[in-house]
């Protein structure tokens, strides 16, 4: 056991999501919440896909989207600690494969339960604004941009 050795990363929060199996993990992830959710009895098979793109959706954009800083004690002078984890995200790099993967996915799982639910109304309505608010923090000219146009600089 090595106790004091310092990883090789300034902040390891910008490479996790790069590590091997993650992409892996995170669908295996949403797969295990939507059998969940289809197991309760009195959940229909459009619901079911509903709450799981709305679940998924919104923890994404707590996850990614919503808080800020690290989990590790970084040496980077406290820069970290004013980004979002899709901010620190491959050290800022736009359309790199980890962003793209993370834009993709909800993508995916929006047309999934859109073509599951037989573009109900309400179901449709549900799912496309789940889909816009992880979508549009991932733009990139919204990259160090707050809500209500407060700037964390």
């Amino acid at each position: 056991m090595n106790v004091g050795v310092a990883h090789s990363e300034v902040n390891p929060n910008t490479r996790v999501m790069n590590s091997r199996g993650m992409w892996l993990t995170y669908g295996l992830g949403v797969g295990l919440l939507h059998i969940v959710l289809l197991s309760i009895p009195f959940f229909s098979v459009p619901v079911a896909w509903t709450l799981t793109n709305v679940i998924h959706n919104l923890g994404m954009y707590v996850f990614l989207h919503a808080v800020k800083g690290t989990p590790f004690e970084t040496p980077d002078q406290g820069k970290a600690r004013l980004l979002t984890h899709w901010e620190q995200l491959d050290y800022g790099v736009q359309f790199t494969s980890s962003r793209k993967f993370f834009t993709i996915s909800p993508i995916i799982l929006y047309f999934l339960a859109s073509f599951y639910t037989k573009y109900d109304p309400t179901h449709f309505i549900l799912n496309t604004a789940s889909l816009l608010s992880v979508l549009i923090p991932k733009m990139p000219q919204l990259h160090g941009v707050r809500i209500f146009g407060i700037n964390k600089y």
